[in-house]
């Protein structure tokens, strides 16, 4: 492996997942470091979930490697996944047992756990995630954002050096979905390297000090946040009448105005490189008779990012 891996929580190198003549994930090089709260960001089908499916040892990749908390995947399966929590592709419970009763189920499943203490682990799960006052419902009454919170109880009930969570406000209504982003600040606060899955913009904003960007099975970028926002192109906005005379003027200073119907009525943009100035511009616009109500220089956010890497929109709130 990489020694870009050396304290990785994750580091894969090549990961390539092939279904027929679908490469879903493709050569896939990625580094979590530990202590993050890491976000997975893409559109949907971009190859999230195949990607964790690979990394929890639900799939086998067709090529490349990987390691987990600094051990070389799959041999050390038995001994990383127990320091390895997750929620996949929504909870499954058992229907008509209570959630109490389902993270018992859940807890005397696991050899390593500790019987004389289990009563408290769950308890202690339930109230973390918000649900003793649902403790003794059946599960088949819960909400989806109530089952979601069950399966993060579930994630919880050991210690965990790394989490791994698909789409875990899903479902959440806003304080649900606050409260899980407190929670997860809280888990990286402790030690815990929380590696998050979203199409959720907001989400990732919000909560994340890292992000990887997927596209069409293959990643884009990965970085901190604000590595990311650093690589934003700046843009020129330019408020006039004579829109056709001003897109000419910024067209003849060697910058590429946008298309027409990107442009608000009465103003014309274009991505302004490093050496181009605002006032020489501005000069510019009047010496060829452009009447200009207003110049203006504005950073590219980091939505604008994302599309602009991927090619897709991404949605913005939850």
């Amino acid at each position: 492996m990489s020694p870009a891996g050396e304290g990785a929580a994750i580091q894969a190198s090549g990961l390539t997942k092939v279904f027929g003549k679908q490469r879903a994930v493709d050569g896939l090089d990625l580094t979590v470091p530990r202590g993050a709260v890491f976000g997975f960001l893409g559109p949907n089908g971009s190859g999230k979930t195949t990607t964790i499916r690979m990394l929890l040892g639900l799939i086998t990749p067709t090529s490349g490697e990987f390691e987990l908390l600094g051990e070389r995947m799959p041999a050390a399966r038995p001994t990383v996944l127990p320091r390895v929590g997750a929620l996949i592709e929504g909870p499954a419970v058992y229907p008509f047992l209570s959630g109490r009763d389902n993270l018992v189920r859940l807890d005397s499943a696991d050899v390593r756990s500790d019987a004389s203490t289990r009563a408290a682990r769950v308890d202690a799960a339930l109230d973390r995630v918000g649900l003793t006052h649902a403790a003794a419902k059946k599960a088949h009454a819960y909400s989806l954002g109530m089952k979601q919170r069950l399966g993060l109880a579930n994630a919880l009930l050991r210690q965990r050096d790394l989490l791994v969570l698909d789409e875990p406000t899903n479902g959440l209504d806003p304080q649900g979905t606050r409260e899980v982003r407190s929670l997860i600040r809280e888990l990286a606060a402790d030690g815990t390297t929380v590696f998050v899955s979203s199409h959720l913009l907001s989400e990732i904003e919000q909560v994340c000090t890292h992000v990887a960007v997927m596209s069409t099975g293959r990643l884009v970028a990965q970085g901190t946040l604000d590595e990311l926002r650093a690589e934003s192109v700046r843009r020129v906005v330019v408020e006039t009448p004579d829109v056709d005379s001003a897109r000419g003027v910024l067209a003849a200073a060697g910058l590429e105005p946008d298309a027409a119907s990107a442009d608000a009525p009465g103003t014309v943009t274009a991505a302004l490189g490093e050496s181009a100035d605002a006032a020489d511009l501005t000069a510019a616009l009047v010496a060829a008779g452009v009447r200009v109500r207003g110049i203006r220089v504005t950073g590219e956010t980091l939505e604008d990012r994302f599309v602009a890497l991927t090619g897709e929109g991404f949605d913005v709130a939850g």
